[in-house]
């Protein structure tokens, strides 16, 4: 019960590995409030948790609501709107009195070559929408959720923020010039946030995962995952839960002195080779 009554906000956390940590987090006797824009999985996911859920909450303008369960709880809210955002922290500190750990772990994908051309000619490129809506989620999302958490966290005098990078944000990969440029923004953020918040017992860290066997990775054509399991040195996909399980450890007093630092799990894998 390494984080016992400790109330944690998980972005994203209805699929993948947000609901991974969020399992894990909450085996671990943590509080799990998450959040995310799949009301229906979300909702689904909160039952698994508590066995019970109350009828939901709306409010207001914000489309945002919640699903009370027995210590757990969630919110549909879309991380890239910010008085969204500010609404769900707000009323989790309501409900709860404190927040100990936030987890931005929403993310997308949109991927395509920075251009492609045929015959001399340009015949496609990544659109300006696809960047600016990967940067708002993964980037801005981030920023917003670990801005109207870290208030709160100061006053209290402690807090853990763990944000979701990715090994293609150390290492580059071919036609993903969006979503890496969130994920390196994402490291960029963790090291000034740690430097800024470190005076007030908040740590700051991120985890940059490989290839993971989420539902969407699985769904991939199969020479696709068979070259991604021939360059990682272990020879297999991480799993949702191999992810939860760093940042577990992360959020635990195990880490009570790390800060400011890039776990990677990825098999050992270096992307390009």
């Amino acid at each position: 019960m390494r984080l016992e009554g400790r109330v944690t906000l998980i972005t994203g956390g209805a699929v993948g590995i947000g609901k991974a940590t969020a399992e894990r987090f909450a085996e671990e006797g943590a509080k799990v409030v998450i959040c995310d824009v799949n009301e229906d999985h979300g909702q689904a996911m909160i039952q698994a948790l508590s066995q019970e859920v109350n009828p939901a909450t709306s409010f207001g303008s914000t489309s945002q609501s919640a699903a009370e369960g027995i210590g757990h709880s969630f919110y549909k809210v879309d991380v890239t709107d910010r008085s969204a955002v500010q609404e769900w922290v707000d009323d989790v500190v309501g409900r709860y009195g404190r927040v100990d750990v936030l987890v931005n772990n929403a993310g997308i994908l949109r991927d395509s070559t920075l251009v492609k051309v045929k015959d001399g000619k340009l015949v496609k490129q990544m659109s300006e929408a696809d960047f600016d809506l990967v940067i708002a989620v993964n980037l801005k999302g981030v920023f917003n959720c670990t801005q109207a958490v870290a208030p709160h966290m100061i006053q209290q005098g402690s807090g853990v923020i763990l944000n979701a990078t990715s090994v293609v944000g150390l290492d580059g990969n071919f036609g993903q010039t969006n979503y890496i440029a969130a994920k390196a923004g994402v490291v960029g953020m963790t090291k000034v946030w740690a430097r800024e918040l470190g005076r007030y017992n908040i740590r700051v860290n991120t985890v940059a995962p490989g290839p993971t066997a989420t539902d969407m990775v699985k769904s991939m054509p199969k020479k696709i995952l068979d070259g991604m399991r021939e360059s990682t040195p272990l020879g297999r996909l991480g799993q949702p839960r191999d992810v939860a399980n760093a940042y577990l450890f992360l959020a635990s007093d195990e880490a009570s002195y790390i800060s400011g630092t890039v776990l990677r799990v990825d098999g050992g894998i270096v992307i390009g080779t």
